[in-house]
């Protein structure tokens, strides 16, 4: 289980965040702990009503518990594991709230604790959290058998094309995956040796080089999008300047969009808009199945919580029942006949919250490998809608370089024109 924490404030955001269900499928505020409130918002104010009589401002240590992929983990394996970090992070009692948050079929949980501790109104240190939560992380990893991750292995096995938020909202917008953008880049990088098979390298996979203001390398595609070239091939503003050269010697970002806006046709630009236009379509079918899927999942739950419910309440007055009451109840209490009857039903109390729980899981379990199945299918049309993009470029730009598909043997240079012709009269002699 991978583990993402932060010391941090500004609690009212946080919670809105935490119950958003924009960018979620699912929400489920499980657990609010230790506050007055079992709201999470005003139990969020209340915290930070708190941490105002402290000079502490990142009051709160909020996380992220993200199992494996395809990991079927229940919601007490959940809780064990905020328990072991409470634990190691000298977090223990301090009120607490859990919410669980699900997309793409897959499930994960947010927990966040308050780090004020209200008898000596002082913030609780929290040294070396990353390092005691890497090492939470691999316990997990081992107790259940998940395949670890080569990052958890060793510090130097972390995936080389990691990228940023910006990274990521930039490859958004030319709908492309960043990862396949940076992979392009690197085999460029390490395919060629000096300046013109560099370039001759990013011309063959839809990109020219050019000078940029502030980020020194970078290469534009087709749109003018520009990418900085010692971020997404990897290497070190020296190492470019050792294969370049000075980067005055390159266009700048303005000439090379107008060389791109020139070489756009129209035949080139109802290409393009063909490509995205099925991508739109093949989006807004596959954006319909998951509404279809999560709204009618959203009614399984319901249905079953309310199912709980009108169990819950006939248990309820089943078990009242067996308790006898007036002289009857007196006599019992006696005997001890009533206790008997009182620990039987605690017990059977007990044992219907846990089957309650273990249905639910068990639903949720089964609806996240539907859900995981169609994620599947996801993948695979914007694999395919990438795929497409991807080989797109290199034609596109070939388009564009010359100018469009016409020119060149109906439009031949007229000094080329000449030195055929002195050629074919020495050939005629």
């Amino acid at each position: 289980m991978i583990l993402k924490a932060k010391e941090r404030g500004d609690a009212s955001q946080l919670a809105r965040y935490l119950l958003s269900v924009r960018d979620n499928e699912h929400v489920e505020l499980h657990e609010v702990y230790g506050f007055s409130s079992d709201d999470l918002k005003e139990a969020f104010r209340e915290a930070d009503a708190i941490a105002r009589g402290t000079r502490c401002k990142n009051y709160l240590f909020s996380m992220s518990l993200n199992p494996p992929e395809g990991a079927a983990v229940s919601k007490a394996i959940f809780e064990d594991t905020a328990d072991q970090i409470e634990k190691k992070l000298g977090l223990e009692n301090q009120p607490r709230a859990i919410v669980f948050h699900e997309k793409d079929g897959r499930r994960h949980a947010h927990v966040v604790w308050s780090r004020i501790d209200t008898e000596r109104m002082r913030a609780i240190n929290l040294p070396h959290y990353k390092s005691k939560l890497r090492d939470v992380s691999r316990e997990l990893y081992l107790e259940h058998g998940w395949d670890m991750p080569r990052g958890l292995q060793d510090r130097r096995l972390r995936d080389p094309l990691n990228f940023t938020r910006q990274e990521w909202q930039q490859a958004k917008r030319v709908d492309l995956d960043p990862r396949e953008i940076k992979a392009v880049f690197r085999l460029c990088w390490e395919n060629s040796d000096n300046r013109a098979s560099l370039e001759q390298a990013f011309k063959e996979s839809g990109f020219l080089l050019a000078s940029g203001d502030r980020r020194g390398f970078v290469a534009l595609d087709y749109r003018g999008e520009v990418y900085s070239l010692s971020r997404y091939a990897g290497v070190k503003t020296k190492e470019l300047e050792a294969r370049l050269g000075d980067r005055q010697h390159l266009p700048s970002v303005d000439q090379v969009k107008d060389r791109l806006a020139k070489g756009m046709t129209r035949k080139l630009e109802g290409f393009i808009k063909e490509a995205h236009r099925d991508a739109k379509q093949r989006y807004a079918m596959i954006d319909f199945r998951r509404g279809e899927m999560v709204a009618r999942h959203v009614d399984e739950r319901k249905n079953l919580s309310q199912m709980h419910e009108r169990r819950w309440l006939a248990e309820t007055n089943e078990r009242a029942e067996r308790l006898p009451s007036g002289f009857t109840g007196l006599w019992r209490r006696l005997t001890g006949e009533y206790a008997r009857i009182k620990k039987q039903n605690e017990q059977e109390l007990i044992g219907a919250w846990q089957r309650d729980r273990t249905e639910t899981d068990a639903l949720i379990a089964g609806q996240l490998d539907e859900r995981q199945i169609l994620q599947k299918d996801i993948k695979q049309q914007r694999a395919r809608v990438q795929d497409e993009l991807l080989r797109l470029r290199p034609d596109v730009m070939e388009y564009q370089i010359s100018d469009g598909p016409d020119r060149g043997p109906e439009n031949p240079d007229p000094t080329k024109q000449r030195r055929r012709s002195r050629q074919d009269r020495r050939y005629d002699r």
